[in-house]
């Protein structure tokens, strides 16, 4: 059940946009296509396009662009952003504050087959709090980003990711650190840095990094 509502705006239709209402407190674009057995969070909004599979489990205040897919039992905590045109796979994970740039792609098979069935071997994928996946990024399946972990746009990770890292390329190669604001961290010599926009310090030692106050 749903109250249809329309808004004004110019959506570049010849009609007016409209948007559906749900009873969960979420939007849904009327293109949109949402399956049954699907947790939807409150405040979520679900935009031209996409299809939201059975089985999902989205949290709170998140925005799904347009031409988003949304596999069977894929989980997404709360206030995620996902972007238009990203594939979100059977197996995969997304803590609060994950931001999927536009067209990045999840795997789920390590070795794919057309003619060979391999739906009991998805890989799982864990994406951390508070991780950046750029945009056109490839994230290979069974690995774990870590949290507030910066994927440059284009990459195609291949391995775990640490907490803070920065990374880029093809395959993904770390090449620095990044704060929580999504600023490099410039260690000194006794392994501090301080996050140039919230002021908060970090500690790298022994290859991790941690915040150490805010």
């Amino acid at each position: 059940m749903y109250i249809e509502l329309t808004n004004g705006r110019n959506s570049g239709y010849s009609h007016s946009e409209n948007i559906h209402w749900m009873e969960a407190n979420y939007f849904a674009h009327e293109t949109a296509v949402i399956d049954s057995n699907c947790e939807i969070g409150e405040g979520t909004k679900i935009w031209h396009f996409s299809h939201i599979m059975s089985n999902c489990n989205i949290g709170e205040q998140c925005s799904i662009g347009q031409n988003v897919v949304i596999s069977p039992e894929v989980k997404i905590g709360n206030h995620v952003k996902i972007q238009n045109n990203v594939s979100v796979y059977t197996g995969v994970i997304c803590e609060d504050d994950v931001f999927l740039g536009p067209s990045a792609v999840f795997t789920n098979v390590i070795n794919p087959r057309s003619a060979v069935s391999r739906k009991n071997e998805y890989k799982t994928t864990l994406v951390k709090i508070g991780a950046t996946i750029g945009a056109n990024a490839t994230i290979v399946c069974g690995i774990t980003i870590g949290c507030y972990a910066f994927i440059g746009a284009g990459a195609v990770v291949t391995k775990n990711i640490p907490d803070y890292a920065l990374v880029i390329g093809n395959p993904a190669r770390q090449t620095g650190w990044m704060s929580e604001y999504g600023h490099k961290l410039k260690f000194d010599a006794e392994g501090l840095a301080c996050c140039p926009e919230s002021k908060a310090q970090y500690q790298l030692n022994d290859g991790k990094v941690v915040k150490i106050n805010d």
